[in-house]
């Protein structure tokens, strides 16, 4: 490899270790955030089961597009081409992978369980940088409309509200 390339390597690396989150594309469809861990220069998921999140549409030989956000600002720092690997459960890949994640895994309903009902349930994939140059960025804005979601927002509050709220204090 050329200087810029392992430059560009080591800022994949260095910028996907310390985000909490990145934005992976599929073959097709929107980009989806997801938690990750970055170990032995991929960055691994985990999802599609019960409880975990979703993943999007991503094969196993396939391609990934990942978007690495700033952990400070939120904002785009760079873009990378991935291969997808899905290790299968049970193999030396698979057990090294879900050690990781089990250790980064947040508020999980059964963690003496859990890597049984990932190994069940779940995928876990590795997102392998492809070496070249870094994904360039959008020239427009990067916002896209929500996924549907049975989630809902509350209604307005209504314009009484405030005004009952305050004389209530006050006696």
């Amino acid at each position: 490899m050329t200087t810029p390339e392992l430059l560009d390597a080591a800022l994949v690396e260095e910028a996907t270790k310390k985000s909490g989150l990145i934005w992976v594309r599929g073959g097709s469809g929107a980009d989806r955030a997801l938690w990750h861990v970055w170990h032995e220069g991929a960055a691994l998921v985990i999802g599609d089961g019960p409880g975990e999140q979703p993943l999007p549409d991503l094969t196993d030989g396939g391609t990934a597009v990942v978007t690495v956000r700033s952990k400070d600002k939120g904002g785009r720092l760079i873009g990378w081409r991935a291969s997808v690997v899905e290790p299968a459960p049970g193999t030396e890949a698979w057990e090294a992978a879900v050690a990781e994640l089990k250790g980064k895994r947040l508020n999980a309903p059964d963690a003496e369980t859990m890597t049984e009902r990932w190994a069940a349930t779940c995928r876990v994939l590795r997102l392998e940088p492809v070496a070249g140059p870094p994904v360039p960025a959008s020239d427009g804005s990067l916002a896209t409309a929500p996924l549907e979601s049975p989630a809902t927002t509350r209604n307005a509050v209504p314009a009484a509200l405030p005004k009952l709220l305050t004389r209530r204090r006050r006696r």
